[in-house]
């Protein structure tokens, strides 16, 4: 009979461990095919109807407190001041998708609503997240489950991603050139040399569904011009055996998900709320992407 999962991992110091699961919900092949391909677009719903519908809700009520000066585009590590979000990101319907893929020992490694609003969500440019995290980790394999809180087309601005390029490069990534800041989520973008958009593949997806995809894979999505607004929540998942910089943990935490650390990572605890991490952050400019 299986355990039920605590309401949060017991582990904040490096020698003790979180449960462990296996109830894999990604097949060999699937896997197979993430690993060629970079991404991966499972068909099932993330999570049963009633918690979905939870998270939305939850979701909109964060929105409507939103600032009027923060975009919601840049919704980032909402979780740092949000401990209830752990409810979804570390429950067994997320970390089943990702254990076949990490591995059985795993740590959050962040999180972010990125909300395109009807008729004027900004773009995001081409990037590989692996380019924004290059000081942070060692090596940059994490694996992102991209959950669409709203239905994401083509119309809105899904995301599009060129398969297999998270195997070119021996860095991890590409070299960048300047953006508009006012039009663009990000400032930097993908050498146009550098990649080929003619390849590129839209993640078209329901409410409730998900993408995975690899950190080096070069992605990006469409302004959101339509009259329907595009939501995600990615949660961003890697083995404890990749290593946290120590010199980023003032402003920045992973948290131990599942099994047991490895490298030898200091984790958060997610039942406290971490102002002093966000407000640094805010004050350094420092972001996720």
């Amino acid at each position: 009979m299986r355990r039920k999962k605590p309401a949060f991992p017991v582990i904040f110091t490096r020698i003790m461990s979180a449960p462990a699961y296996t109830t894999p919900r990604l097949a060999p092949e699937q896997v197979e095919q993430f690993n060629r391909e970079g991404y991966l677009l499972p068909k099932e719903p993330v999570f049963a109807p009633s918690e979905f519908e939870a998270l939305k809700a939850h979701f909109e009520e964060k929105l409507a407190a939103l600032p009027p000066h923060i975009r919601p585009e840049s919704m980032d590590v909402p979780h740092f001041t949000d401990p209830e979000l752990f409810r979804w990101v570390l429950s067994d319907a997320v970390l089943d998708l990702v254990e076949p893929i990490t591995g059985p020992d795993i740590a959050l490694f962040s999180t972010h609503f990125i909300c395109k609003p009807k008729g004027d969500g900004r773009r995001v440019p081409w990037h590989e997240d692996s380019a924004y995290w290059k000081k942070m980790i060692t090596p940059a394999e994490v694996v992102t489950v991209w959950l669409a809180i709203d239905p994401s087309t083509l119309e809105n601005g899904c995301m599009k991603v060129i398969p297999r390029t998270h195997n070119e490069g021996k860095r991890g990534f590409s070299d960048y050139v300047e953006v508009d800041p006012s039009r663009n989520v990000f400032a930097t973008e993908i050498d146009p040399r550098q990649r080929r958009e003619e390849l590129a593949v839209p993640c078209i997806l329901e409410a409730g569904q998900c993408s995975l995809h690899d950190a080096r894979l070069m992605h990006g999505s469409d302004p959101n011009t339509s009259n329907i607004r595009r939501c995600g929540y990615t949660m961003r998942f890697m083995s404890t055996r990749v290593k946290l910089n120590p010199e980023v943990t003032d402003y920045h935490h992973i948290y131990l998900a599942r099994g047991r650390d490895i490298a030898g990572n200091p984790y958060g605890d997610p039942s406290r709320v971490y102002d002093e991490k966000t407000r640094y952050r805010e004050a350094n400019s420092r972001r996720m992407h």
